[in-house]
C-alpha cells in the first residue's frame, strides 16, 4: 500500500440513518385563545412561512434514497412531511412517542407567552434544564425515555436505511442530548425546517449534524 486515504463515516452495517427534520413554523398563538389539542397537547396548524419551509424540505431531500418517512400524531408533522412524501411516493407513518414535551397547564400556546414574559417556573425549567418546573408538565425524564423508545424502535424497522423522521424541536433536542450525553437542553433552539443526523444502531446513537438550513437560504 503507498498511500492511506482519510477516513470518510458510513454508518455501521445494522444501523439506520435517521434524518430528523424539525416541523415548519406555526400559526401565532393568541392570548385568551388556545390552539386545537390531540390528546391534550395543543396542535397548530403550519404559519404560510412554515408550508414554504415544508416545500424547500421536500425539495432538499427528494432526491435522498429515503426508505421511510415518520410524522408524530400532531398535524404540523404531517404537512411538513406533505411535500417529500408525495415527491417520494411514500406514505408516512405515525411514531406516537416522537410528539412534543408535554407542556401541562402551558400547553395550547400558553408557553409561548410564560416564555416571552420570563415567567419564574420557565426560568427555573430553563436554568435545571427541568421540563417539570413547569406546572402539570411531564418531567426531562420521561419525555427523553419516550423519544429515545420512539428512534430504537423506529430504527430497529430500517436497518441499513435512510430514513426521515419529522419531530419538533424538543423531540430534536431530547434526541440529541441522548446522543452525546449532553445536558437535556443542549440543543435546544433547532430552527423549524431544519435537518439533523441521528445514525442509531441497537441502542447506541451518534450524532452526525445539527440544525442544517443551507435550504432555507436564499
Amino acid at each position: 500500500m503507498n498511500e492511506a486515504r482519510q477516513h470518510r463515516f458510513a454508518p455501521a452495517e445494522g444501523a439506520a440513518d435517521l434524518l430528523l427534520v424539525r416541523h415548519g413554523e406555526t400559526q401565532a398563538a393568541v392570548r385568551g385563545e388556545s390552539f386545537p389539542t390531540v390528546e391534550g397537547q395543543g396542535d397548530p396548524a403550519l404559519h404560510p412561512d412554515g408550508e414554504m419551509q415544508a416545500v424547500s424540505v421536500g425539495e432538499r431531500l427528494r432526491g435522498e434514497n429515503i426508505s421511510a418517512i415518520y410524522v408524530t400524531t400532531m398535524q404540523r408533522t404531517h404537512q411538513t412531511a406533505a411535500p417529500l412524501a408525495g415527491h417520494l411516493g411514500l406514505k408516512p407513518k405515525v411514531e406516537r412517542d416522537l410528539r412534543e414535551v408535554f407542556l401541562g397547564d402551558w400547553d395550547g400556546g400558553e408557553y409561548r407567552f410564560r416564555a416571552a414574559e420570563k415567567d419564574p417556573a420557565f426560568l427555573r425549567a430553563k436554568e435545571r434544564q427541568e421540563w417539570g418546573e413547569i406546572p402539570g408538565a411531564e418531567t426531562t425524564a420521561e419525555f427523553q425515555a419516550r423519544v429515545k423508545a420512539g428512534l430504537l424502535r423506529i430504527a430497529a424497522a430500517h436497518p441499513d436505511e435512510l430514513v426521515a423522521v419529522v419531530v419538533h424541536g424538543g423531540v430534536i433536542a431530547a434526541a440529541l442530548a441522548i446522543a452525546t450525553g449532553t445536558p437535556a437542553f443542549t440543543f435546544m433552539g433547532a430552527e423549524n425546517g431544519s435537518i439533523s443526523r441521528v445514525v442509531v444502531r441497537g441502542e447506541q446513537m451518534i450524532l452526525r449534524g445539527f440544525n442544517d438550513v443551507s435550504h432555507l437560504r436564499g
